[in-house]
């Protein structure tokens, strides 16, 4: 895993077994099936799932697999009723976290998260506990190369309506509004600029280093919140480095 960014985290586990990314293929299909019922099955009707749809290309989702949970959700009579929850808490050395589920049951779901935090020392919260520390913004990625000026990508993605750049050793990440994402990967793209990913995300104020056994503990933590079939996602405030297991 990578440091800095929830969404720099998300990229590090795209490698991960077959396994690994079968479980991501369900749970984007879960969340094409709620986006189809509440908003149809139009990505030009219904951006939100234009957004599932570019996220699970992201993930490498094949477009066939794509295509049929789509036309699987918009088929469905009397299936199964997926409600959205979201958990607050803490982890190792106070870092803050936020689990956003889809989930038939609840109680079973909320019993679940509540283990993988109490287990690797953890703690769950209320609601609003550590939400505040967070700001729901537009990420893009944009590929870092030998062809790419970074004053020059900055200028452009200032210019097209960013709000920051953040260089990393082998991309950038351009920080937009909410729900901007799309618009600017596709201005970006035009521009000449190999777009890797585009999301908007929880992105933190600020976030906090710890030291190597409690990283250990904390990334540990993580991984079986994410593990969890009812998590869609996991946003949190730590550095992680790439060597960290």
């Amino acid at each position: 895993m990578s440091g800095h960014s929830k969404w720099h985290n998300i990229q590090a586990r795209k490698g991960k077994s077959d396994a690994a990314r079968g479980k991501i293929f369900t749970k984007i299909g879960r969340e094409i099936a709620v986006c189809v019922k509440s908003g149809g099955a139009d990505p030009v009707s219904n951006p939100k799932l234009k957004d599932i749809i570019a996220k699970a290309k992201q993930n490498n989702m094949p477009n066939d697999t794509i295509e049929r949970s789509i036309k699987k959700a918009a088929g469905e009579q009397g299936g199964v009723n997926y409600e959205s929850c979201t958990y607050e808490g803490y982890g190792s050395g106070g870092s803050a976290v936020i689990v956003e589920c889809l989930t038939d049951n609840k109680n079973r779901t909320a019993g679940d998260v509540r283990h993988a935090f109490d287990k690797f020392g953890g703690s769950l919260g209320s609601t609003g506990c550590v939400s505040y520390l967070f700001q729901r913004k537009g990420v893009v990625d944009v590929e870092k190369t030998d062809k790419v000026d970074s004053d020059e990508l900055m200028l452009t993605a200032l210019d097209l309506g960013a709000v920051d750049v953040v260089e990393y050793d082998d991309s950038f990440e351009i920080i937009c509004q909410a729900n901007e994402h799309n618009t600017l990967s596709e201005e970006l793209t035009k521009a000449g600029y190999n777009v890797m990913s585009a999301e908007t995300t929880m992105v933190p104020d600020s976030y906090i280093d710890l030291d190597d056994e409690k990283l250990s503990k904390f990334t540990k933590m993580i991984d079986a919140l994410e593990d969890l079939d009812d998590v869609q996602e996991v946003y949190h405030n730590v550095n992680i480095n790439e060597d960290v297991e």
